[in-house]
């Protein structure tokens, strides 16, 4: 029940933001645009729709950020991450909690290890130990657009 008004809630804000704004330039003609971005391009047009790109962004830790040991918790809240960026030594468990009414996952796109979980709800926990040196790029499935992170692991 939850989950269905989570999409309807979603569904109408993006048909109200698809109906936001002026359509047309002062002189009463419609205007176009092309935006460009290295994960998608869209153009827009006022006979356009509204596309979502799910492409998602890895950030990239601070040389500075401080390596951590242990076990190290990431928070998904809100439909984000985190901290959305780590630095860890090897063999430090990282444990996701979910803190949404919505399920999130932990998938890894790339690295030295893969992680895989399966969907967790609310007030659940996924955690993994990472044993490898390397980056890894890691999302939810359900929301990569939003939910993407990164952990670089450290001898």
């Amino acid at each position: 029940m939850h989950r269905g008004l989570i999409v309807l809630i979603a569904s109408s804000a993006l048909a109200l933001a698809a109906g936001c704004g002026s359509s047309s330039s002062s002189s009463g003609v419609a205007s176009s645009a092309t935006a460009t971005t290295p994960a998608t391009t869209t153009t827009s047009t006022a006979a356009a729709s509204l596309r979502v790109t799910t492409t998602p962004r890895f950030a990239v830790p601070a040389a500075s950020e401080p390596v951590q040991g242990g076990v190290v918790g990431i928070a998904y809240r809100n439909i984000t991450i985190n901290p959305d960026t780590l630095r860890v030594k090897v063999g430090t468990t990282v444990r996701w909690t979910n803190y949404d009414p919505v399920e999130h996952n932990v998938t890894s796109k790339s690295g030295p290890q893969r992680i895989a979980s399966k969907n967790f709800g609310e007030g659940k926990t996924f955690e993994v130990k990472l044993t490898r040196p390397g980056v890894i790029h890691y999302e939810c499935t359900i929301h990569p657009a939003t939910m993407n992170g990164t952990i670089e692991v450290v001898k």
